[in-house]
C-alpha cells in the first residue's frame, strides 16, 4: 500500500464510530440510505422515500458546512453524510452527522492536478462519486488513485495508484467513472486515454481479481442489470458501450460509440430488456442485448433523434423515461422508454447541465446554476410544481433525498433542506 494520507483524522466519539461501522457494514438500503452513484440501485431513484403533501414556498436551510470543491455527489449511510472533495491541491473524504451537519472525521492526501484547458472551468474535481459498503468508502480521485478507508474513522485501508501499468492514469479531463461493487467484487475502470483496464479487486485488499484491457475509460458509471436471464455489468467506455460479466470479467457484447472528443460521459440505463445510452451530439438511442447460441448480439431498438444527451444521466419514473438534453441550449424531455416517442419537451435555455432524481411521483432537477425544479411525472407536459433557488454557486452533483429533507452539494458547500 503506498502510504500516501495523511494524519489528520478528528473524531467526534469512538462509541458513534462503532455504530457507523455496523450500520454501514449491515448496507441497510432504507430511507436515509444513497450509498453510491445516483443511489441505492445506481438509477436515480431515491428508496422508500415519498413526496411531501404539498411542496412549500420555500426550503428551510436546517445546516451548511464548507466541505471543498468538486463534482462528486454526497453519499449517506448510517446517519451520516459522505463527501469527496479538494481542498488546496489534497482530495479529502470526510463525513459529518446528517441531523446537525457537525463534522465527525476526515482523512485527506496530496494529489496535485493540472486540468486540460478545455476543462479548467470544471476545475480540479474530484468528479467521481465514492461508494460507501462494509464499513469501507471507496474513491477514485481525478488523476486515478483508488482509495480505500475505513467508514468509521476514516483510517487508510488500501490505496492504488496506476502509474506503472499506464501511459496516463486518468482520461483527457480527469477520472470521473464511479466505483460500483458486484458479487463481492469491487469494479473500477482504471487507466487514461487510450490505454486502461476495467479491473475488479478485492474490496479488503486491493488485490486484482480480473482486468479487461484495451481501450481508455468513458466518463460514464457502470451499472449491473439482469439481461436476458444474465447478470452482466454495463458501461461507456471511451469508444464503445459494453456488457461485461462482472464475475469473469469477460466481454458480452460491444456497440461501437464515438463523441467528439472522447467525452462519453452518460451512465446507461437498463429499462426491461433495453440499455438506453446517449453522448454529446449523439441521439438518445436504445439497444436490446439478445444471445445467440455462444454469443452475444445487441441490436437497435430505437433512437430519438431530437435528444441528445451530454453529461446527464436519465432516469424512469412511473413508466417514463426523463432526461436533459443539451438540445435548445438545455431541455427536459419526457419519453416512453420502450419506444423512445416523446410525451413532452420543454422550452429550452434551462442550462448546462442538470442531476436528475425520482422521489416517489416526482422528479427533482437540479440545474448547474443552482435551480430545484419539481416535477409531476405523470403531467401532459413541462409544468413545474415548485421552483427554488439552492445555491448561489455551480451545483453539478446530484441532489441527495433523505428522510425530511434534501442534501445539495454546491461549489464548495453542503446544504441540508428541510421539506417537513
Amino acid at each position: 500500500m503506498t502510504k500516501r494520507f495523511m494524519s489528520t483524522d478528528r473524531r467526534l466519539a469512538v462509541a458513534s464510530g462503532i455504530a457507523i461501522a455496523v450500520i454501514v457494514g449491515a448496507h441497510s438500503l432504507h430511507a436515509q440510505e444513497w450509498p453510491e452513484w445516483r443511489g441505492p440501485a445506481r438509477d436515480g431513484q431515491a428508496l422508500g422515500l415519498t413526496t411531501p403533501r404539498s411542496w412549500p414556498k420555500a426550503l428551510k436551510r436546517e445546516w451548511r458546512a464548507t466541505v471543498g470543491v468538486g463534482h462528486s455527489s454526497p453519499l449517506v449511510a448510517g446517519g451520516r453524510v459522505f463527501t469527496f472533495t479538494r481542498v488546496g491541491e489534497d482530495e479529502v473524504v470526510a463525513t459529518h452527522d446528517l441531523a446537525t451537519g457537525k463534522a465527525a472525521w476526515e482523512r485527506r492526501y496530496p494529489a496535485p492536478y493540472t486540468m486540460n484547458p478545455a476543462a479548467e472551468s470544471h476545475g480540479k474535481g474530484p468528479k467521481s462519486t465514492p461508494l460507501v459498503r462494509d464499513g469501507r468508502i471507496f474513491t477514485l480521485g481525478i488523476s486515478g488513485i483508488l482509495s480505500c478507508v475505513n467508514a468509521a474513522n476514516g483510517s487508510v485501508v488500501w490505496q492504488k495508484e496506476f502509474s506503472r501499468q499506464f501511459k496516463t492514469t486518468s482520461p483527457l479531463y480527469g477520472a470521473a467513472t464511479s466505483p460500483i461493487v458486484e458479487g463481492g467484487l469491487l469494479i473500477v475502470y482504471v487507466g487514461g486515454h487510450d490505454d486502461g483496464a476495467l479491473t475488479a479487486f478485492d474490496p479488503a485488499t486491493g488485490a486484482v481479481r480480473w482486468s479487461l484491457k484495451g481501450e481508455g475509460p468513458g466518463y460514464a458509471s457502470p451499472v449491473v442489470a439482469e439481461i436476458g436471464g444474465v447478470r452482466q455489468l454495463v458501461t461507456e467506455t471511451q469508444t464503445r458501450l459494453i456488457g461485461v460479466d462482472p464475475v469473469k470479467g469477460t466481454l458480452l457484447w460491444a456497440v461501437p460509440f464515438t463523441t467528439d472528443y472522447d467525452q462519453n460521459a452518460v451512465t446507461p440505463l437498463v429499462v426491461g430488456d433495453l440499455v438506453v445510452y446517449s453522448g454529446v451530439d449523439k441521439p438518445l438511442r436504445a439497444v436490446r442485448p439478445v444471445r445467440k447460441g455462444s454469443a452475444w448480439e445487441a441490436t437497435p431498438a430505437w433512437e430519438a433523434g431530437d435528444v441528445a444527451l451530454y453529461m446527464s444521466s436519465p432516469i424512469t419514473v412511473g413508466g417514463r423515461l426523463f432526461g436533459f438534453s443539451q438540445r435548445k441550449k438545455g431541455q427536459l424531455v419526457a419519453l416512453d422508454p420502450k419506444t423512445g416517442r416523446a410525451a413532452w419537451m420543454s422550452e429550452g435555455r434551462l442550462g448546462d447541465n442538470a442531476a436528475l432524481v425520482g422521489l416517489g411521483g416526482s422528479v427533482l432537477v437540479l440545474t448547474d446554476a443552482g435551480q430545484l425544479v419539481v416535477l409531476d411525472a405523470a403531467a401532459s407536459g413541462y409544468a413545474p410544481l415548485a421552483t427554488y433557488t439552492v445555491a448561489e454557486s455551480p451545483t453539478w452533483a446530484h441532489p441527495i433525498p433523505v428522510r425530511g429533507g434534501l442534501l445539495v452539494k454546491d461549489l464548495d458547500s453542503l446544504t441540508f433542506y428541510r421539506l417537513e
